[in-house]
């Protein structure tokens, strides 16, 4: 039998579940070390491929369980999803990531935690929670923004119209999109059909939500989706920059001392996340764009095999030596956004990217791809008026898998050399941004310092679990 215990934050223990894909994982590991701030007994679950992908902070702690990689014919280590070769591998890993409902449940009886945090991704987790007497909170890793509007577009179905554009009526804000920026899901296969249909019945039986933003970002969405949609949700953001860069990044990158060198806001930092992977036609497009804006730049390229380098124009890094800066590879972003040189950033509109952005009071390019970017990019531009758009309208455009689906073409060096030089060119609109993103800068910091309103949120949400804590567990009555 477990000892009655008082309940203090100490005594509360949240056990935190990421999906894994390095999106999902690193803002529910700060999500973790933020709780523990607070005085939470805090668990970050994942297997052993993505421990050296984590840095979690004492005294959150680290619990590890097998991925069944063998059991679904993947090879040993594949246990993220940027270790997946093909498209076609992600169902397979999806598959993989369901199997990991037994260990959960014996993690479950082990530590008996009072609350879960799972990815939405991993809707199965819902009834593992449930099992266990205990609370399941979602995490979907972006903003209230894009879970209101994307729940107006689901009761839409705007592939259903003739239109080629609608308006979001009855939105906070007057948006509107394309056609073609929304997947059209009925054209999906039936599986992927039947596991989004799960993850949206399962968030809605589950407990909460747990969204990493800040009110003053977005006050009007955040309040749409809690008293319109009715979901009950906690924005305890920018988690972020509840890690000290000491402990989150290494000074001593070679990045930084590039930017060093360089005048403020000068430098262009150009990224498309851990996944947008750009065709080797888009790539050139891009390089030829920085070169004829004559921008400097650090740009960050998904590592490409060898016999894929042939994108980079003839000569192009030599002309570039001191101009530019492209990394394939690992890059410390948060520090490179926060560097006094960073002037802009080209941006798929992730929503972890564009918060830390936000977060850094840099400006944005926005060029969305897939998933909910284009609804952050209507927030950044649209309604923040901290960025401008490359105008893309259409999605998945310029990436290495676009074809593949009919989606011809790219966005051209034109196109993407303008959108450059309206923000780096300086001029009283590109002032103007600066301005609003430094105040959204100021506002995201106290947000999250004692007395903020990302800070009382969590507190808040603190106490409630605290008061829904059973006297005994679940496990103490099987016993």
């Amino acid at each position: 039998m477990m000892n009655s215990t008082t309940t203090t934050p100490a005594n509360l223990h949240i056990l935190f579940f990421p999906f894994m894909a390095p999106g999902h994982m690193n803002p529910m590991v700060d999500m973790a070390n933020l709780f523990s701030f607070h005085g939470v007994t805090t668990t970050v679950l994942t297997t052993p491929a993505n421990v050296p992908l984590i840095s979690i902070h004492p005294p959150t702690k680290l619990k590890v369980i097998p991925f069944p990689s063998s059991n679904v014919g993947l090879p040993s280590g594949c246990e993220n999803v940027t270790s997946l070769m093909s498209m076609s591998m992600h169902a397979t890993f999806m598959q993989a990531v369901a199997m990991l409902r037994q260990p959960l449940d014996q993690v479950l009886q082990e530590l008996c935690p009072d609350a879960i945090v799972s990815d939405s991704f991993m809707p199965w987790t819902f009834h593992a929670a449930s099992e266990f007497g205990i609370p399941r909170l979602v995490f979907h890793g972006t903003s209230f923004f894009s879970l209101s509007a994307s729940d107006i577009v689901d009761n839409l179905n705007p592939h259903d119209k003739h239109e080629e554009s609608f308006t979001l009526h009855g939105f906070p804000h007057e948006i509107q999109l394309f056609k073609s920026q929304i997947p059209d899901l009925k054209k999906s296969n039936p599986a992927l059909l039947a596991t989004i249909k799960e993850v949206k019945e399962l968030d809605k039986k589950s407990y909460g939500v747990l969204v990493n933003s800040f009110y003053e970002l977005e006050p009007e969405c955040a309040d749409y989706y809690r008293e319109v949609i009715g979901r009950r949700a906690w924005h305890v953001g920018p988690v972020s920059l509840c890690v000290s860069d000491q402990a989150r990044m290494n000074h001593d990158h070679y990045c930084l001392k590039w930017l060093d060198k360089k005048k403020l806001n000068s430098v262009l930092y150009v990224c498309f996340g851990s996944l947008c992977r750009l065709s080797g036609t888009q790539l050139k497009e891009i390089a030829l764009a920085l070169e004829s804006a004559n921008q400097e730049f650090i740009w960050v390229v998904r590592k490409m095999e060898e016999d894929e380098e042939e994108w980079l124009p003839e000569g192009y890094e030599k002309r570039m030596e001191d101009k530019g800066l492209i990394i394939r590879g690992w890059v410390p972003q948060v520090l490179i956004l926060n560097h006094e040189a960073l002037g802009g950033f080209l941006t798929h509109c992730g929503w972890n990217s564009t918060l830390e952005a936000v977060s850094a009071g840099v400006r944005m390019i926005t060029w969305p791809m897939y998933a909910e970017q284009f609804y952050n990019e209507k927030l950044v531009v649209d309604v923040l008026k901290i960025g401008v758009s490359v105008d893309v309208k259409q999605y998945g455009k310029g990436q290495d898998f676009a074809e593949s689906l009919g989606i011809m073409g790219v966005v051209g060096k034109g196109e993407i050399e303008k959108a450059v030089l309206k923000v780096m060119s300086g001029g009283e609109e590109a002032e103007e941004m600066r301005r609003r993103v430094m105040k959204l800068k100021e506002m995201a910091r106290l947000a999250v310092e004692m007395g903020g309103s990302s800070y009382q949120d969590a507190e808040r949400l603190i106490q409630e679990l605290l008061g829904k804590r059973p006297t005994t567990s679940v496990v103490d009555t099987l016993i």
